[in-house]
């Protein structure tokens, strides 16, 4: 039954709204142990979106910078909840922008992960995002990757991309991952050293634990 969302659900997006401008107002002024800044700084600015962005409560409509995010950060989440239904709003109205990388950046991306010792820990979602990082400074941009993933922030730094928490947007959740194999219902632990499930060898994925039942994402 799709979820109708109250006055308190569209007051509370106002809040983090409201939060996040303020927030990006102050980024120019934050010290280099917030934004790590590495990249292209002559380009515009853009903000490349993970999943847990979204899941943490991000609302895209609060920022008038250029946002991109991949198609599989899509699939990762439920169209049937709040986040999904802001996600599709933002999509629709052109303030998030869903493109796949280039096989070449993917490839980079890969590269990357595997010298700083970070690719049993990357998703394909987490390497698609960073490929399309790279692919947007090779245009010029000077993109931010929004994410509190270490690995994710590792490898952004090997690759001379600019990242920050996402405490930086005005979020103060921090998420913790599960890691599922989508065949046989597996789990494993976020640090699991494997990229595939050692029972049927499927590529295996992640999802954000909840913290009650009744949460939604």
């Amino acid at each position: 039954m799709p979820h109708r969302h109250t006055f308190e659900e569209r007051d509370l997006f106002h809040k983090v709204q409201r939060q996040l401008l303020s927030a990006l107002e102050e980024q120019a002024c934050l010290q280099g142990n917030e934004v790590n800044t590495l990249g292209n700084q002559n380009g515009k600015r853009v903000i490349v979106l993970d999943t847990s962005a979204f899941v943490a409560g991000l609302d895209p409509f609060s920022t008038s910078e250029d946002q991109y995010t991949v198609p599989a950060v899509r699939g990762e989440i439920p169209e049937d909840s709040v986040i999904g239904f802001r996600f599709k709003t933002a999509e629709e109205n052109g303030k998030i922008k869903i493109e796949n990388p280039k096989e070449e950046n993917l490839e980079k991306a890969k590269k990357s992960a595997l010298e700083v010792g970070d690719s049993f820990f990357l998703s394909e979602t987490d390497l698609q995002l960073l490929a399309l990082a790279i692919e947007l400074k090779e245009r010029g941009l000077s993109p931010l990757i929004a994410t509190d993933d270490y690995s994710i922030q590792n490898v952004a730094k090997q690759i001379g991309i600019e990242f920050a928490p996402l405490v930086t947007f005005g979020i103060r959740r921090r998420l913790e991952w599960l890691r599922y194999c989508p065949a046989c219902h597996k789990t494993y632990p976020a640090e699991y050293k494997s990229s595939n499930c050692e029972v049927c060898g499927t590529a295996l994925k992640r999802k954000p634990l909840r913290r009650n039942p009744s949460e939604h994402f």
